[in-house]
């Protein structure tokens, strides 16, 4: 019985070496290997042309080499953002979205296919967890990018965790691919370059402290009542709004770098004078930055976009407390690539 392969964009450098090594080969063909996967971006072994056809043929019965079948590219009217679909290898669909900043270039990357967590105002939410990504899926979908981008002659600059998926409920698989993502040989993104959103996992918040990345983390905060998020985001009937600033206030003493909390706007919900002045009293105490997101419309939901008067108002409450805070117009909108809408209706087909 054949052995299983291994999927090479899934190993860090050492586990590449101890395989190169168990095949009794030179230990310069880890290096070869790393050369052609992240700096040449090939995705067959025929391809790696200094290596002997032996060679070749003994990594290909060794590995597998994931290649991630983009089978739609969505660019939006204003050409500052790319949505792509990805077909997996085993026929499921996720979704990465590419944002162009001025100088920056951001990858919006999936961590799971779907989400169990059933937030009320988010599109990926209605499909229900199907599964987790592994590593190497997550990993490909940002070397996907770098070689989109380098056909430009540009260059990929940083990466969210904030595509389909709670990424802290696949926590292993994201930090592997986070710790990839960041070293130099391979995509090379600066670790202050990638910052995960969640939406309040506390356990989770408290096992990526003990990591100690230097990433961002980024909390989707949503609502100043454990009623009002409650009703939006279940998660907070287990982990209410006091427990999750506390796991946040630990996470800061450990990481030591300022928290982003997210707080998507929903027209006669939470916008008012009231919730501005609450959320003021409940992160005053936090380094933080807060993110008002202007929610962006999905079908047959019951909510609505604030007006630019009630956002305005909102921010400058904030502002006027001496909090840091922006307003985050959601790019992509024309091609539901904005925040929340990360959901392929797949019985349209791919556009």
């Amino acid at each position: 019985m054949n052995a299983e392969k291994i999927e090479l964009k899934g190993l860090f450098p050492e586990e590449l070496a101890q395989h190169v090594s168990d095949m009794g080969l030179e230990r310069y063909r880890t290096r070869q290997l790393i050369d052609w996967l992240y700096n040449k971006g090939v995705t067959d072994f025929e391809s790696m042309t200094n290596l002997s056809k032996i060679v070749r043929a003994r990594f290909d019965e060794q590995f597998t080499l994931l290649r991630l079948n983009c089978v739609g590219e969505l660019r939006s009217s204003s050409t500052d953002t790319v949505k792509f679909l990805f077909e997996l290898p085993d026929k499921r669909l996720i979704e990465s979205v590419l944002m162009w900043d001025g100088k920056r270039r951001t990858l919006c990357v999936s961590s799971q296919v779907g989400c169990p967590l059933d937030c009320q105002f988010c599109a990926t939410a209605r499909m229900g967890l199907i599964r987790n990504l592994t590593g190497a899926e997550i990993v490909e979908q940002v070397l996907y990018a770098q070689r989109f981008l380098r056909a430009k002659d540009d260059e990929l600059t940083h990466v969210v965790m904030m595509g389909m998926g709670e990424p802290l409920l696949n926590f292993d698989q994201v930090i592997r691919a986070i710790r990839l993502i960041n070293l130099d040989y391979g995509a090379a993104v600066g670790i202050r370059r990638i910052t995960l959103s969640t939406v309040g996992h506390v356990p989770g918040i408290a096992k990526l402290a003990r990591e100690k990345l230097k990433i961002g983390l980024a909390v989707s905060l949503n609502a100043t009542t454990d009623e009002q998020r409650s009703e939006i985001m279940p998660i907070n009937r287990k982990w209410p709004i006091a427990e999750l600033l506390s796991a946040v206030r630990a996470y800061y003493d450990q990481v030591r770098r300022w928290v982003t909390f997210e707080y998507v706007l929903l027209h006669g919900f939470n916008d008012t004078v009231e919730d501005a002045h609450r959320l003021i009293d409940l992160v005053r105490d936090i380094p933080c930055k807060i993110n008002v997101i202007p929610w962006n419309p999905i079908e047959d939901a019951r909510y609505e976009r604030p007006p630019k008067k009630a956002i305005d108002q909102f921010v400058n409450i904030l502002s006027q407390a001496q909090l840091t805070a922006t307003v985050r117009y959601s790019k992509g909108d024309d091609i539901a690539a904005g925040c929340g809408q990360l959901y392929w209706e797949m019985e349209r087909g791919v556009k």
